[in-house]
């Protein structure tokens, strides 16, 4: 009998170990679960033209987007959020695929344009990266187009590269001489959606800027607002060369993703380092401008992260917009490290 007590007894003590235990790891787990990241999904990315028109023409005629959505806007809330008084604004959205641009035109104020000697590792320059089923064909409507190279050519990644080889790449100028890049990938690399047949332009893999400092924008995109590294290389060689036209390219390459939407890709020219600084007087109605639409459902949580990590910011916080067409009823504008704006929204 005593022996059969003594049995139950250490069956006592062992299951009120194995409860303690487990709520000990209860808690702990909770104590320390990692917050939601705070962006959500990449949204629009938006552009500042001089001719909304004559940029839709573009898009719609030649690149195969459509249009979906015509706002025109004024008043304090959007003066506020661009950071620049008395602007009307008049943005067309046009889509492919999955991905949306915001095309923007300042009629009042009118902004300045882009430098005429921009280069491809300046630090104000970001460009979107479309989707293309064939780059041959591609690159034959661009040249009927007549769009100005900012590449030589076509260009195809060599294949010594793991992360990148056989993906073909080309950039041109919009009007405006925004840079943007068609972009074929192999079988076997990118999305699998990027593998559709049925038509020539597909859509918008990812937006891309230049950094001076890879660690210092991962520490803004990734650690402050929560977007996954996705994919990383190093670039370089003479068809990088003739894809930035930049003699002597050698570039960092870092993808960041949300659950949804383009990625955002991170260019450090590790060679050369003259690219100049993002201009410190520049205001969302110049046309160096460029914003990454980040929907987040906590903007006051993401006000103090942006607060904490010392970031500019062009609106003096969240503001609460009037018009709503756009899809967003609250938004900031702040800059990344190296100036590239981000506008944070919450539906």
């Amino acid at each position: 009998m005593s022996g059969t007590l003594q049995r139950m007894g250490w069956a006592i003590a062992v299951a009120l170990s194995s409860l303690i235990a487990g709520g000990t790891r209860s808690c702990v787990s909770s104590a320390h679960a990692a917050p939601a990241p705070l962006v959500r999904a990449v949204g629009c990315v938006a552009l500042t033209v001089s001719d909304a028109d004559r940029s839709l023409n573009l898009y719609s005629s030649v690149l195969g987007f459509t249009k979906v959505a015509e706002v025109e806007q004024s008043g304090e809330s959007v003066d506020q959020l661009a950071g620049v008084f008395g602007a009307r604004t008049r943005t067309l959205r046009v889509q492919l695929g999955r991905e949306c641009l915001d095309v923007t035109e300042y009629l009042a104020p009118r902004g300045r344009a882009v430098p005429e000697d921009s280069r491809s590792n300046d630090r104000w320059f970001q460009h979107v990266a479309i989707v293309v089923s064939d780059m041959d064909r591609a690159y034959a409507v661009l040249r009927r187009a007549r769009v100005e190279h900012a590449s030589t050519g076509p260009q195809r990644l060599p294949d010594w590269n793991p992360n990148a080889g056989g993906i073909r790449a080309f950039y041109f100028r919009d009007p405006d001489r925004h840079v943007l890049e068609v972009l074929q990938f192999p079988p076997g690399k990118g999305d699998a959606r990027w593998q559709d047949t049925s038509r020539l332009f597909l859509g918008i893999d990812h937006t891309a800027i230049v950094v001076g400092d890879t660690e210092a924008s991962l520490r803004f995109y990734r650690d402050a607002l929560g977007l996954r590294a996705a994919g990383a290389s190093e670039n370089w060689g003479t068809e990088q060369e003739h894809l930035n036209n930049v003699f002597g390219a050698r570039l960092r390459i870092t993808t960041l993703r949300a659950s949804s939407g383009p990625g955002i890709e991170l260019l450090e020219y590790l060679t050369p380092r003259d690219g100049r600084p993002f201009p410190a007087d520049a205001r969302a109605n110049d046309l160096v401008h460029w914003h990454t639409t980040l929907f987040t459902a906590e903007l006051a949580r993401a006000t103090e992260t942006l607060l904490k990590e010392r970031a500019a910011f062009v609106s003096p916080g969240a503001v609460t917009l009037a018009d709503r067409r756009l899809g967003y009823s609250q938004a900031l504008l702040a800059r990344d490290p190296d100036g590239h704006a981000v506008q944070l929204v919450s539906e």
